[in-house]
């Protein structure tokens, strides 16, 4: 290979690497397993192949277009951030107006799709997601706190599109879900606002409360305790069975009882204790519902 067919190769390869980092893969990945199982508890273990793939497909692909949007929104602000400045269009390796371009072009097409392959009402809500995502969690990151709580709507979300994809209907597993998902979200994001608390100022974006690390921990403690009681809830529609229950409450107690440590003597440290409980906590849980559906 010589050096003109190199030169050619590397930026073209580093253009792709970064249209892929604008997806925000990790995330996009998660939120489609997430809909994938509450698909699977909400067919009660029936979902068939052709439905899983064409609902995690779907959700991933319209997800993967409103974390590219947001980092065309947010694009001044990532470069002001430490955490954030490296991303593909503060660092430069792509134009606005492609990652614009691009992530239009992706939640067009997941919306499509959801809406032909698995109906209207996913497709509908996978549309509210990005909706709340930019239109209400964005502007509010600026403003004020409520941006926090506004903004574990989306994060919930999934799993009830996921839901209806399989039953054509919200219900009361539904809103069950989405309760488990939202829940889950807050000490998520709380945990991460204290961790990034230096950064964030730095941008004026305004996600510590009045009362700081008093009003945050008890924030948490009071999520990661209502969760515990909730978690129940596929178990007493009859979707999930006791084996789910009792490894829903074990996990559950275990972090709310991190967060109760974590709110005595709120730091970065401990607050980071939090958010990876988080990370521990929610696949540990969908594990347990995949385990144990009831089936049909």
């Amino acid at each position: 290979m010589d050096e003109a067919t190199t030169a050619v190769e590397a930026p073209n390869t580093s253009r792709v690497r970064a249209y892929y980092e604008l997806t925000k893969p990790g995330i996009a990945g998660y939120v489609m397993i997430t809909a994938g199982v509450s698909a699977f508890v909400g067919s009660k273990g029936e979902l068939g192949l052709a439905a899983a793939i064409h609902t995690m497909l779907g959700t991933g692909i319209a997800t993967a277009g409103a974390l590219t949007l947001n980092q065309f929104v947010e694009r001044d602000v990532d470069a002001q951030m430490h955490r954030t400045r490296t991303r593909p269009l503060p660092s430069g390796r792509l134009q606005p107006m492609e990652a614009l371009g691009f992530g239009a072009l992706l939640i067009m097409s997941g919306l499509v799709y959801l809406s032909l392959a698995v109906g209207a009402l996913p497709a509908a809500l996978a549309a509210l997601s990005a909706v709340i995502y930019h239109g209400v969690y964005t502007p509010l990151k600026s403003r004020s706190y409520i941006a926090t709580i506004a903004g574990a709507v989306p994060g919930a979300l999934p799993m009830l599109i996921g839901w209806t994809a399989a039953t054509g209907e919200i219900g009361w597993g539904g809103a069950a879900m989405f309760a488990i998902g939202y829940l889950w979200q807050l000490p998520h994001v709380l945990g991460l606002a204290w961790m990034l608390k230096e950064d964030y100022e730095r941008v004026g974006f305004k996600l510590i409360p009045r009362g700081g690390r008093k009003v945050i921990g008890t924030h948490m403690v009071i999520a990661t305790a209502l969760l515990v009681p909730i978690s129940w809830a596929p178990t007493w529609l009859g979707f999930t069975g006791m084996v789910y229950a009792i490894g829903a409450t074990v996990i559950g107690i275990g972090w709310v009882a991190t967060s109760v440590r974590s709110a005595m003597d709120l730091t970065p440290v401990t607050a980071r204790k939090v958010f990876f409980g988080s990370l521990l906590y929610h696949p540990v849980l969908l594990g347990l519902m995949l385990f144990d559906t009831i089936k049909l």
